[in-house]
């Protein structure tokens, strides 16, 4: 059997509870002609009247005494669904990051984050992939790229900058590393990455003979960062996501110098139309905070 109109139900729902039209059109923001119409609507494709219509009330009749229950119950239950499913939503912040940015930047600091928010939960989705966030389930993004997307407010974190780093073994291995073509004496991670060419050329040299096989590749700066870690050999990193390492001696970096894309840059980027929902707001002022305290 094909359902009544929801909206003659939702009115027969509301005059029900109330007892009254007037009242029901007054919580549902309608006339009360409207929503006499509708009553009679549902009562005709129903096939039984409903109420009983008095000078100045209405009553239910045996019918509409027997269905009233069930669509309060039904109605009761849809409200408690979308209470449970706004209260998920709100209290789950969701962050669509690129591998490298969570691993080496993010993570470190969400604890002073989730400090300041703690009624607020935080999933982490690690991809490369460009979130489409009109299909799929995510807050907020971390990008790389332009900062020109259509439809999405984007805030710039930092520049896409590289350089080469490396573990003091491996440098004094080779008596350390004095001048950028040093670094041809020893074996380069991920030798086909676009960033090793821009580098060199960034120092005056041209065409560099790279030690290295240039087929293999990590994928993710992360992974690439591991292997440096591991004494494989030098890698070409970005210095903001290495800070702890080189402060530590873990790693250092040779050359001020960096390799840089001048369109490229990590970015914070949200939908516009929801750039005032709290759980969204609170986390873009805690990061552009974050950032603000490493400038100064």
């Amino acid at each position: 059997m094909q359902l009544p109109p929801l909206s003659a139900i939702r009115v027969f729902e509301a005059a029900a509870r109330h007892g009254n039209f007037t009242k029901a059109a007054e919580e549902l923001g309608m006339t009360q002609a409207a929503v006499s119409y509708q009553i009679k609507l549902l009562e005709e494709r129903i096939g039984s009247l409903l109420f009983l219509r008095k000078s100045r009330q209405v009553t239910l009749t045996e019918v509409g005494a027997r269905l009233s229950p069930a669509i309060s119950e039904a109605f009761e239950l849809i409200r408690g669904a979308i209470a449970a499913t706004r209260e998920n939503a709100d209290g789950v912040l969701t962050i669509s990051t690129i591998p490298t940015f969570a691993s080496n930047w993010l993570v470190p600091r969400l604890g002073s984050f989730q400090l300041a928010h703690p009624a607020l939960a935080v999933r982490l989705q690690a991809t490369r992939d460009m979130i489409d966030f009109s299909r799929q389930p995510a807050d907020v993004g971390i990008r790389s790229g332009s900062g020109k997307w259509p439809g999405l407010t984007s805030h710039k974190i930092f520049p896409a900058e590289f350089s080469p780093m490396l573990t003091p073994a491996l440098a004094a291995t080779i008596g350390g590393v004095k001048t950028p073509a040093d670094l041809l004496k020893l074996p380069l991670i991920d030798t086909g990455d676009y960033w090793w060419k821009l580098w060199f050329r960034a120092v005056g040299i041209q065409e560099p003979h790279l030690l290295g096989d240039p087929r293999s590749r990590f994928g993710d700066q992360h992974l690439e960062g591991r292997a440096v870690l591991a004494g494989m050999g030098v890698g070409i990193l970005t210095p903001a996501f290495y800070q702890n390492e080189i402060k530590q001696g873990q790693l250092i970096q040779p050359f001020d110098i960096l390799g840089a894309d001048g369109d490229h840059f990590y970015w914070l980027v949200y939908p516009e139309v929801r750039r005032n929902v709290p759980k969204i707001r609170a986390f873009r002022d805690w990061m552009l905070g974050q950032l603000s305290n490493i400038e100064n």
